[in-house]
């Protein structure tokens, strides 16, 4: 195909939506890669692209997350605009495939091989009704811990293992006059350590009847009011001014030195990177206290859009480039993240990426991979948005954390 594509039409969700004209050897990307480290990484795909004569029409939405990306997203579907390719989570491919809005890539992965290689984790939510309606990037991790190692050695602390080991490493470094814990008060980053306090509090069990079978007894449990207790002590340990800070800024504070650790996902390591630091030298990485035997992931994938009927060239050339080994060691290395294939070599990874690799590949074996709460995995957007609204509220102060398991309750009853 080497033409102007014509105007066609696509009925999604219920309205009939008429896609402008878009020129051939051209993708129009919709994603929230913005941060130096996520932009650089980008850069791997646009390259390849490149490289096959296929240009790239960047449409960047910031926000860690994507609820924003999704919000322009509807807007542009709804007017008849959709991009070639959006990058998505979990649930929304799914809600997306369910109503009909995407390509059919069964042919490009057939020929490739892509159940074979991928994860049954993956394919769960880059599968819909047999086809394949998206392609993965990535595997995120979600229950990481990030630390300036000066930070850490200059007040004896040494990565803490369990909730004693970080309540003491935190209580040290506030009264060494460092601010503890680096954080972004957005509700997507509240409930991303929320994941990590929950697994950690409630164990691998309690993760799965609270957030994947979305138990009420189990939400509003003693164990979970102490998962709250845990986040109080979190906030308390935050500076004045983490309220409405994008999460790379805090990936900067402990880049600096200005604070001692970061919860945050695997994307964090690209910061650290594109600041030039090597990891076991200037930073750590280390699973979050009491999680060492789990992976709580999340998975960045491509969704195409339906073009009339068929997938373009364009768009089966990005999803295979998406797939192709080369690039997935390639955009890992520097995103921070690991293959979404099970046959890449780790070879290129540095030490946080091959302890990732490794950790992904034991929790899947030994049945310790569970899909992120926070980031679209365990459950519908419905309920994890019902579950942000309640955290953001407990880490602002607006519930106390009995009140804040009344809460939980309440608002996942009514959002399944």
């Amino acid at each position: 195909m080497r033409k102007l594509l014509k105007t066609k039409s696509v009925i999604v969700a219920g309205l009939l939506c008429t896609s402008s004209l878009v020129h051939a050897e051209e993708v129009e990307v919709l994603h929230w890669w913005t941060s130096g480290g996520e932009a650089a990484a980008l850069n791997v795909l646009k390259d390849d692209l490149s490289g096959q004569g296929i240009g790239w029409t960047d449409m960047p939405v910031a926000g860690g997350g994507g609820e924003q990306a999704m919000t322009v997203l509807r807007a542009r579907v709804t007017a008849g605009n959709a991009p070639t390719a959006v990058q998505a989570l979990g649930f929304d491919i799914q809600d997306w495939a369910a109503q009909g809005a995407l390509a059919d890539l069964n042919d490009v992965a057939a020929q490739e091989g892509w159940d074979e290689v991928v994860p049954d984790a993956l394919k769960a939510f880059a599968k819909h009704d047999g086809k394949w309606v998206s392609a993965p990037v990535n595997v995120h991790s979600t229950n990481w811990v990030w630390a300036n190692k000066a930070v850490l050695d200059a007040n004896g602390i040494a990565p803490p293992t369990s909730w004693d080991e970080f309540v003491a490493a935190v209580e040290t470094l506030k009264g060494a006059g460092v601010t503890p814990i680096a954080h972004g008060g957005q509700a997507w980053q509240d409930a991303t350590i929320f994941d990590a306090v929950v697994m950690s509090t409630l164990g691998p069990d309690g993760y799965k009847a609270a957030f994947i079978d979305l138990d009420e007894e189990v939400l509003g449990g003693e164990a979970m009011k102490e998962a709250f207790d845990r986040m109080a002590f979190i906030r308390d340990n935050v500076d004045e001014n983490f309220s409405g800070r994008d999460w790379n800024l805090a990936t900067a504070m402990v880049i600096n030195g200005e604070a001692g650790f970061q919860m945050m996902g695997d994307w964090a390591k690209g910061e650290f990177l594109n600041a030039g630091k090597v990891p076991g030298q200037d930073f750590l990485c280390f699973r979050f206290p009491g999680t060492a035997e789990q992976v709580t992931f999340n998975a960045d994938q491509f969704m195409m859009f339906d073009q009339g009927g068929s997938v373009s060239e364009e768009q089966a050339a990005l999803a295979s480039a998406i797939l192709s080994p080369s690039f997935q060691s390639a955009f890992n290395v520097v995103k921070g993240s690991v293959p979404a294939r099970t046959d890449v070599s780790d070879a290129d990874f540095d030490d946080c990426g091959k302890q990732g690799m490794k950790d992904l590949a034991a929790a899947a074996a030994s049945g310790n991979l569970f899909g992120s709460m926070a980031h679209g995995h365990a459950a519908p957007a419905s309920v994890k948005n019902a579950v942000y609204d309640v955290v953001t509220a407990h880490f602002n102060g607006e519930y106390d954390s009995e009140t804040a398991v009344t809460e939980l309750v309440d608002a996942v009853s009514i959002a399944k």
